[in-house]
């Protein structure tokens, strides 16, 4: 039976730019902003840094990032291979393993570090991560902070094609819906496809979507091709993509209704006027934000 939904055509692709490193224990692509150039084109989603996966070798003081702030968004790290310690200045503390999702909610103030995680630390190994931040709306930049610890068996597995799967981490696909609470409806899908499979999505109208091919290659609605590691940016007209993989790929399919809001982003603050970046910053320096101890 042929679906009668428009397709949900191909915009433009990006090509991330080669990697560089966060702290001493993150390798990452900056797949956007990428300078600026997707801007509101993806909102809800403000930033996505891709670790491609990594060698590193033992250590018996953990790689990763000192304790920093965030403010006036969310951070969702999806853990794809090796293993991350994660603590805040809310009282939060967790281990994310191969699989696992941890969607930090920084909104008025947080202070947090991510390190490798200590055992994975001590013997060495592969580290494979992507990180997304979540911008929110005006009415939710100073909510209390909160932490979803999203670990692998809470995610929905939809099997698709003859070989392949979707995890359904935040909205719904095919009826199966993602377990993360979200301040504003999106989809966010992390997506296994074979070689020669194809899998279609049906997603709303009049919502940013963005699928970044993290490995392999994928075609488009049988017409745009992209490859690793490049994000494919759509028209928010129209409802159905069908994907199909060239070789074993893995995706990241951002969609979300966008927030039509001003933005204005410094640093690890992401609010809607230079007045609040200021304001953060002076609460962060006053100790406002908590620190760790």
């Amino acid at each position: 039976m042929t679906s009668t939904k428009a397709t949900k055509q191909v915009s433009d692709i990006y090509k991330a730019p080669a990697p560089h490193m966060v702290g001493d224990g993150f390798r990452v692509q900056n797949v956007f902003p990428n300078g600026n150039r997707l801007g509101k084109r993806i909102s809800p989603f403000f930033l996505l840094d891709y670790g491609a996966p990594a060698y590193f070798p033992p250590t018996d003081k953990p790689r990763g990032v000192d304790e920093h702030p965030h403010r006036g968004f969310e951070t969702v790290t999806i853990l794809y291979q090796g293993a991350l310690e994660h603590r805040d200045s809310a009282g939060n503390y967790g281990k994310l393993f191969a699989g696992d999702v941890q969607w930090m909610t920084a909104a008025s103030g947080v202070v947090h570090e991510e390190k490798h995680e200590t055992e994975f630390a001590r013997s060495g190994g592969t580290l494979e991560a992507a990180q997304l931040w979540v911008n929110l709306p005006k009415a939710h930049k100073m909510s209390a902070p909160r932490y979803q610890e999203l670990s692998k068996d809470r995610i929905p597995v939809v099997p698709v094609g003859s070989n392949s799967h979707v995890r359904v981490i935040a909205g719904s696909f095919n009826g199966h819906a993602g377990p993360a609470s979200t301040f504003t409806p999106l989809n966010l899908f992390d997506v296994r496809l074979a070689a020669g499979d194809t899998v279609t999505l049906s997603l709303p109208d009049g919502y940013n979507t963005g699928i970044v091919a993290l490995k392999g290659a994928v075609r488009y609605n049988d017409a745009r091709e992209s490859q690793a590691v490049e994000i494919a940016l759509f028209d928010t007209a129209g409802e159905e993509i069908t994907i199909t993989a060239l070789a074993d790929a893995s995706l990241l399919v951002l969609n979300g209704e966008p927030i039509n809001e001003p933005i204005f982003a410094y640093g690890p603050f992401l609010m809607n006027t230079q007045q609040e970046i200021l304001e953060a910053i002076d609460d962060y320096n006053a100790g406002k934000m908590g620190h760790l101890h």
